[in-house]
């Protein structure tokens, strides 16, 4: 399918010129080995919008580790997520759209599902996973993160006694089966970070997978251990702070990389579960953004994904390739040398060979999902299964073609899209999933 790459690319050169990364030197990936089995680092934030980061544009936040190691590695432009967590994560570790596997909030059956943990598990790695899990009930299951191909772990609870647990300070997490005991006067996220530390420390002489789904930055919008506003312990106003820290606790993880000499052995992914949250306004691009997250607008879905590692993806490049959830486990197989699941369908296409700058085979299409809502993306072009097509050219900016004035090259996709969304069966509607 055509692209319409002009306005497009004024639009990013725009925002590549206030994130300061036009001009950073390229490295021949060629004359670079990998190693057979990287390191894998998943980074997942929640509630984190493209929008909010400096390299992509984003003015309202401070993000410097973040941007620094997109200046040093590769920035998707236009990779999406589902527009909440719970469906946007099953994706992620499965490599199918939600109409396949996705069966409501809370709801991940092991016996069932594969995942990238198991699939690399089963190629040797040692695998971990630090953060957000609201896939069972620890009490009921309380070894469902090992279950899904997680050796070792350290989650949120997200609900103990049938009440909601807190994540930040005086968190409830469970560690490899047990309720941690001496948590109470930590502050969760810095517990998470550690836990991917230690993990790195105690298997950096061995191929190891660590999937980090951030607990930060989702709300309640709590003071973190940074803020200087002691008067109140909640509101919005500490929304900057938290993707501050979420920001600092990563330089720290970075940090640790150097210490140990892993770049070159460790792929870095970041990228976030869907959009910001709605109440939140942001600047981005000389734009105020309002967030998305729980919609079909754009900003629902749209989020970073910045790649970094040393030695193989060239510094300071973008990359306008259509990018979603499912295509990380077939990457990470690719990678790793790793078989994908070869019982049922993969959804995803691997984007190995752009992190190596290489053409590859980018999608031509990607399908969103949203209970029964879906919309598909192609070109610059978006088309929702109520028919509304609109015009990506400026992603921060979406707008609604009528079908009485398009052109013949949005009718043209309009047709096309159309075809493609009625080969596809429906999805199911999570009365529940709407929560998070």
């Amino acid at each position: 399918m055509n692209q319409s790459p002009f306005s497009r690319r004024s639009f990013l050169t725009g925002c590549a010129a206030v994130a300061g990364t036009a001009f950073l030197p390229r490295l021949n990936p060629a004359a670079a080995v990998a190693p057979s089995q990287p390191n894998i680092l998943l980074i997942l934030a929640d509630d984190l919008g493209m929008e909010c980061l400096g390299s992509s544009g984003g003015t309202s936040y401070s993000t410097p580790n973040l941007d620094a190691l997109a200046k040093s590695g590769i920035r998707f432009t236009r990779c999406y997520s589902n527009p909440l967590c719970s469906p946007s994560r099953v994706a992620l570790m499965t490599g199918q759209y939600n109409y396949r596997n996705y069966h409501g909030w809370g709801v991940f059956d092991p016996q069932k599902q594969r995942t990238f943990g198991h699939m690399l598990k089963d190629a040797g790695y040692a695998t971990s996973l630090s953060g957000k899990w609201q896939f069972d009930n620890f009490e009921k299951h309380p070894h469902h993160v090992r279950d899904c191909g997680f050796d070792e772990y350290c989650a949120w609870t997200w609900k103990l006694g049938g009440k909601r647990t807190p994540r930040y300070w005086r968190p409830s997490l469970w560690q490899d089966g047990k309720l941690m005991q001496d948590v109470d006067r930590k502050y969760g996220p810095d517990v998470h970070n550690d836990f991917v530390i230690d993990f790195i420390r105690k298997n950096q002489n061995k191929p190891s997978l660590a999937y980090y789904p951030m607990t930060l930055v989702h709300g309640p919008f709590e003071r973190t251990p940074d803020s200087r506003n002691r008067l109140h312990n909640r509101g919005q106003q500490f929304y900057p702070d938290m993707v501050g820290y979420m920001d600092k606790l990563l330089g720290k993880l970075f940090g640790v990389l150097d210490e140990l000499k892993l770049r070159e052995k460790t792929l870095i992914l970041f990228t976030g579960d869907n959009g910001t949250p709605r109440p939140i306004m942001s600047r981005a691009c000389n734009k105020t953004i309002a967030g998305g997250k729980g919609t079909m607008a754009n900003t629902g879905s749209h989020v970073s994904l910045i790649a970094h590692w040393s030695g193989i993806t060239p510094p300071g490049k973008t990359c306008d390739d259509l990018i979603n959830f499912t295509d990380f486990l077939p990457t990470f197989a690719e990678a790793s040398g790793a078989k994908p699941p070869q019982d049922r369908p993969i959804d995803g296409q691997s984007f190995l060979p752009q992190l190596r700058s290489q053409k590859g085979n980018p999608r031509d299409w990607s399908l969103i999902e949203l209970n029964e809502k879906r919309f598909i993306l192609s070109g610059n072009f978006k088309l929702q299964n109520n028919g509304n097509l609109f015009d990506l050219t400026d992603p921060m900016d979406e707008k609604l073609i009528p079908s009485d004035q398009q052109s013949k090259e949005a009718a043209d996709m309009r047709k096309k899209l159309t075809d493609v969304l009625a080969t596809i069966p429906r999805g199911k509607k999570d009365p529940i999933g709407s929560a998070e």
